[in-house]
């Protein structure tokens, strides 16, 4: 393994003149691809472990969203065309005789994630296939192999970077509080997809957040904008919070009252009619969309927890990086690479790339030795935390 530690000036993008940063929220086709590929993988991981006692080989990491058709209007309106989800991937179907239902288990770790997360209208329009596939004999050989040491079953690299910046922070805070339960039953038309862009310029902060609205709750055009200027309040409370007074709120800003277009939508997500969507398309792990930032384009969601460095590295470079700014004294940010190569150790990195906003001495470096050693010797407890939807990778 090759350790390199080292210091980077303007580590911190808060230290520079501009800063942008994204969220895609929970109902937007691309997150709803991202969280459904990785509730496929944790069905087939739970299922494994059930019949066979260990996880198998499978990476599901391809889910396409395709969207529908439908007629918004005032006071509710009507789905027209099914949202279809095509997912896609590989897994193991057969072992040691036993036939598994991968299709099956595919279609109702989709359906049940729609249902708990999704408004009904979604549940009642959408159309699932299945198309994953066995995987090929020698990743299948290789996965198998890792019984004493878990060997790596690709090519690839993470990376993660702590701490958030206050705009960071800011994006996630308004994504949550803009789909959390007690903003809905206050504003029960804001739905599901919600995308938030924040774009910092000095000290002046501008967020522009595109709101699908659920048009059932929507009467008239006052009720149109009772909830956008809801969702306008929340996103400025949540800056005010975190320190920010210089902030301008945008909201649905396609909008066009004297044409009478405005964001509306029978199921709360642009999926029945506006867009479509793709795993890996949108969030990276750290939950944010992140173009100033240390970062790989490595879709985390739906490779499977136990070798997948792809998946793995991510989390374990943001561990890496949080530990350090959080153990080591007068470091104040951190960025990490973790890089392997297929059928190497997870364990063993081919290179561990260490970023500080410092210049770190022999002790320091002995230090950043020991915690990288510490966060790649809990592989097991991250593959449990993913398994049972304790980590979120999107």
């Amino acid at each position: 393994m090759i350790l390199v530690t080292r210091s980077r000036p303007q580590l911190d993008p808060a230290s520079h003149e501009v800063e942008v940063v994204e969220r895609k929220g929970l109902g937007h086709p691309d997150s709803i691809c991202d969280a459904l590929s990785e509730a496929v993988s944790r069905s087939l991981c739970q299922y494994y472990l059930e019949q066979f006692g260990h996880i198998l080989h499978h990476n599901v990491d391809k889910v396409l969203l395709v969207g529908g058709s439908s007629t918004p209007h005032f006071g509710g309106g009507e789905i027209i065309q099914a949202i279809e989800i095509f997912v896609a991937g590989r897994a193991t179907a057969v072992w040691n005789g036993n036939v598994i239902p991968v299709a099956d288990l595919a279609e109702e770790a989709c359906r049940s994630w729609i249902r708990a997360h999704l408004r009904e209208e979604v549940s009642h329009h959408v159309r699932i296939t299945s198309l994953v596939r066995p995987g090929s004999t020698d990743l299948r050989a290789l996965f198998a192999r890792g019984t004493q040491r878990v060997l790596a079953n690709d090519t690839s690299c993470g990376a993660g970077f702590a701490p958030f910046s206050t705009l960071e922070q800011l994006v996630l805070q308004v994504e949550k509080a803009l789909n959390d339960t007690s903003t809905k039953t206050r504003y029960p038309a804001i739905g599901e997809d919600i995308k938030v862009m924040a774009v910092r310029h000095a000290d002046r902060v501008t967020l522009t957040i595109a709101c699908a609205m659920v048009d059932r709750f929507v009467h008239n055009a006052t009720d149109y904008a009772e909830h956008t200027f809801g969702v306008r309040s929340i996103a400025m409370d949540a800056a005010l919070t975190l320190g920010l007074s210089n902030v301008t709120v945008h909201v649905n800003t396609a909008d066009d009252e004297s044409s009478n277009v405005r964001y509306l939508t029978v199921s709360g997500t642009s999926a029945e009619a506006g867009d479509d969507g793709e795993t890996g398309r949108g969030n990276r792990s750290s939950g944010l969309i992140t173009p100033y930032r240390v970062m790989t384009m490595e879709a985390a969601a739906g490779k499977n927890p136990v070798t997948h460095v792809g998946k793995l590295y991510q989390l374990m470079s943001s561990d890496l990086s949080r530990r350090i700014v959080s153990e080591i004294t007068d470091i104040r940010a951190a960025e990490c690479l973790l890089a392997s190569e297929i059928g190497r150790p997870v364990s063993d990195p081919f290179l561990v790339d260490v970023a500080l906003d410092t210049s770190p001495d022999q002790a320091t470096r002995s230090r950043i030795e020991q915690l990288t050693a510490d966060v790649l010797g809990r592989a097991d407890e991250l593959t449990d935390d993913l398994i049972h939807g304790r980590r979120s990778v999107f």
